[in-house]
């Protein structure tokens, strides 16, 4: 299948699907997690949903929801900024904050690979199900990744997601553990790696990117979608360079929505 018809055939599905999917109705939730604490999540719901996907944004992570799901942060981050794009694609979403015990700097960092935060994602997991009744995905991007891999390995049996996909995975970090350097042998659910081949940011080196596939070895399911083109703006850690798939968000998304579903 040429390029050019497999762009045209993903644009093609993905005006179906807005159309089968467009509407949806959102609202901000408070999970109670841990004793005392809660996640507060922006929830988007299709009248016809296929799964669930638990979007973790990158950079520390704070985006301070108002009750009404106004962002004090990070609207433009790749996974916030497309959150009705996965709607479109008939999957349920929630758009994880920072917990009510980490809302001041510096919010996820340094939290996102504790026990607390497991924590919390098991009880947003759970809850989610019981509301669905549909498979739930951990979906993390650049720093995001690092919560979503130590999720995906830390959870297990009937607490684990039920499967992970990781955009601009941060595989080098002078601060913290990045995720070449967590046990991705332990990932037993299947994890889909999205990665921009010309990512700039130097934590998130698409050379290393073979390297993060080898180490999935557990996963019953893998698969790497690298991808092209766009339009690479300011910084290149920033969601508007390549590292945050500008320009491709419609097809990025569609891609990842037909891996999650099939």
């Amino acid at each position: 299948m040429c390029a050019a018809f497999s762009r045209a055939l993903l644009a093609a599905l993905f005006g179906v699907a807005a159309n089968a999917f467009a509407q949806s109705t959102s609202r901000i939730v408070d999970v109670p997690t841990r004793p005392g604490i809660t996640q507060r999540i922006l929830l988007l719901e299709p009248t016809q949903p296929r799964a669930v996907v638990i979007l973790y944004a990158g950079g520390h992570g704070g985006l301070r929801l108002s009750p009404q799901g106004d962002f004090a942060w990070g609207k433009g981050n790749f996974l916030v900024r497309s959150r009705e794009l996965f709607a479109a694609q008939g999957l349920v979403v929630a758009v994880v904050d920072a917990p009510s015990d980490r809302q001041e700097p510096p919010y996820f960092a340094g939290f996102r690979q504790s026990s607390e935060s497991a924590a919390d994602a098991r009880a947003v997991i759970a809850w989610l199900r019981r509301r669905t009744k549909l498979p739930v995905w951990i979906v993390g991007t650049s720093a995001g990744t690092q919560s979503a891999a130590y999720i995906a390995h830390a959870l297990e049996g009937r607490d684990a997601a039920d499967g992970v996909a990781l955009t601009a995975s941060v595989l080098r970090d002078r601060r913290g553990r990045s995720l070449l350097e967590m046990p991705l042998e332990k990932i037993r659910i299947p994890v889909l790696v999205v990665h921009h081949e010309e990512d700039g940011c130097v934590a998130c080196p698409f050379a290393e990117v073979p390297a993060l596939m080898r180490r999935l070895a557990s996963a019953p399911r893998k698969e790497l979608v690298a991808v092209r083109g766009g339009d690479s703006r300011g910084d290149p850690c920033e969601a508007f360079a390549h590292h945050g798939f500008n320009g491709l968000e419609r097809d990025v998304v569609a891609r990842m929505a037909a891996w999650i579903v099939q």
